[in-house]
């Protein structure tokens, strides 16, 4: 098969074409989840789940827009914030299982930032569901290939 063919093949069908979908109702998760632990739990968030939250939010806008405008601008900036929101989540792990020092971190005033709010089944934390979020969410938009990529 030639690349054309390949390409061609991609675009628009299967699994291509619901990897913006996906992108966005994780983000939309990530989004309710996190006021609904804020809000609604009354979970204060540290100021790393802050820096992940500014990372998120705008997405659902970027992604939205870009899925209705089919404007395949949209994934570079998606993507941006994306690793930005990843690279925050993968200190805030590290910070939170203990494998960085507390006295370097940013969580000086308010919640500390490896305190223990939530835990599921003994081992899903509020940090990891952020990880867990952002890894899906950049490999939904590395995974997808818009007409001119």
């Amino acid at each position: 098969m030639e690349s054309s063919e390949v390409g061609s093949a991609t675009q628009g069908s299967g699994i291509n074409a619901v990897l913006p979908y996906a992108a966005w109702t994780i983000v939309l998760t990530g989004m309710v989840g996190s006021l609904f632990f804020s809000e609604v739990m009354e979970l204060p968030p540290c100021v790393l789940c802050w820096y992940q939250r500014i990372a998120m939010y705008p997405m659902i806008l970027i992604i939205g827009i870009g899925i209705i405008r089919r404007d395949p601008s949209w994934k570079i900036y998606a993507l941006s914030l994306s690793l930005v929101g990843l690279a925050i989540s993968i200190y805030h792990n590290l910070l939170y299982y203990g494998f960085i020092p507390e006295s370097i971190t940013p969580c000086t005033v308010g919640v500390p930032c490896n305190a223990v709010q939530l835990e599921w089944l003994g081992f899903i934390t509020i940090p990891l569901m952020g990880l867990v979020g952002f890894i899906s969410l950049t490999l939904c938009l590395l995974a997808y290939r818009s007409k001119e990529d």
